[in-house]
């Protein structure tokens, strides 16, 4: 993320009511929210760990243990569980 100083694009007016409040801080303004985007649209980390769910998956279907498959993926036995009783529940669903 990159900054802009704020007397590029605010009035003085504004930038004088924001300094009654955060003096010389770093301040986040998030974005409206009909101009958010949803988790990992602006990269290829959501398709990734996608790809990885299905993979463990079907090495759960294929008969490995929940155990090797945390040490496989380095993840938790918990999330390993997670991942496949949440790929079950889509499977259902269908």
């Amino acid at each position: 993320m990159s900054y802009i100083k704020a007397e590029e694009i605010l009035p003085i007016e504004v930038i004088e009511l924001i300094q009654k409040y955060v003096d010389g801080q770093n301040l986040y303004i998030p974005r409206k929210a009909e101009n958010r985007l949803e988790w990992g649209t602006q990269t290829e980390t959501r398709r990734a760990l996608l790809v990885r769910n299905d993979k463990i998956y079907a090495d759960y279907l294929a008969g490995e243990t929940t155990s090797r498959l945390a040490v496989k993926y380095y993840l938790s036995e918990k999330s390993i569980q997670r991942i496949i009783r949440e790929k079950k529940l889509i499977k259902k669903s269908r």
